[in-house]
């Protein structure tokens, strides 16, 4: 099986050496086990020669992409600084990734290598995983696009994407068990130190009160929101309090945070959870009641599906205290 790992210009090298170190080695792995090795791995780049991050690295490529005609894995590492002149940088590329795709290619991107993926159109109508900081820009970017909020890995038609930073890993560890086998897959999660089954980045994310919007009114509910969280807070009465009707104000609301109100709220309090778990002795009845909620299956069931965790889990991994 052939493997294409692109190296674009203005590239994170964190994201460009562990596709490449995961495949090679897994032909390692496959001849412990007395079988074939199966991958043929190789970086192609624009040039011969690519500089990442600011310059500090120089990756030396295999071929350049009119050298590449036909490959079973084109995979996107995330780019570095700014996007927009990332994107630029690497316009070139991009009817050669729709070929490749045209031709029977599959595409995976790393973090915010969604970005590139997402230029090439090639992800229009399909979900697609991004690093939790950039899925504003994202979505204002590509709005045919759905970004999976939280969501590590996504894989529709032959189209893949990872979410934030490390979990890059997880992506490749799924491919790796999609074209071999789940032996396989478990060995190099071992020998890498990764956590094969984590599908979920919600845990790593800062909630960050999603204000980037001009609508001043419903800027004003969310403060409201956020300084009474822990108080019974109705639609109706946020509404009122911002004079106008409930269809409105959720339209609205909706529009400018991209989550309803009662998930807004959720969020907060889950976000106020997760510090009080990260800097108290408290236990989880303790927390859950002062951020507001007195069912405890109720504050389980919604703090698993922001985080992907439980409250217990989440406390044991993050606490500070002990």
């Amino acid at each position: 099986m052939h493997i294409t790992v692109f190296v674009p210009e203005q590239a994170v090298i964190e994201a460009i050496s562990p596709p490449y170190r995961l495949f090679t080695s897994a032909n390692q792995f496959l001849q412990w086990q007395g079988k074939e090795p199966l991958f043929e791995v190789e970086f192609v780049g624009l040039t011969k020669s690519v500089a990442a991050q600011d310059g500090e690295y120089e990756i030396k490529t295999h071929k350049t992409i009119d050298q590449v005609k036909k490959t079973d894995l084109v995979i996107l590492p995330a780019l570095y600084g700014d996007v927009a002149m990332a994107l630029e940088k690497n316009k070139p590329a991009l009817d050669w990734l729709k070929s490749m795709y045209r031709n029977g290619s599959e595409i995976a991107s790393l973090c915010i290598g969604a970005f590139l993926l997402a230029e090439t159109g090639l992800a229009n109508g399909k979900k697609c995983s991004t690093h939790w900081a950039y899925y504003d820009q994202f979505r204002a970017m590509y709005p045919q696009v759905e970004v999976l909020d939280g969501t590590i890995i996504s894989d529709e038609d032959g189209v893949y994407s990872s979410g934030g930073a490390n979990s890059i890993w997880n992506l490749l560890l799924y491919l790796l068990e999609k074209y071999t086998d789940r032996n396989t897959a478990i060995t190099a999660a071992k020998f890498f130190a990764i956590d094969i089954d984590r599908f979920d980045q919600g845990y790593f994310t800062i909630f960050n009160a999603q204000k980037n919007h001009k609508d001043p009114e419903i800027l004003k509910a969310q403060e409201l929101i956020e300084s009474k969280f822990n108080e019974k807070v109705t639609v109706d009465e946020l509404a009122d309090y911002i004079a106008v009707n409930r269809r409105t104000f959720e339209r609205r609301f909706k529009n400018a945070t991209n989550n309803t109100v009662v998930e807004y709220l959720q969020r907060v309090r889950v976000e106020a959870a997760k510090r009080q778990f990260e800097a108290s002795r408290k236990n989880v009845n303790e927390v859950m009641y002062e951020v507001g909620y007195s069912d405890n299956k109720a504050f389980r069931e919604v703090f698993r599906k922001i985080t992907g965790i439980t409250p217990v889990e989440y406390r044991s991994k993050y606490a500070k205290v002990v």
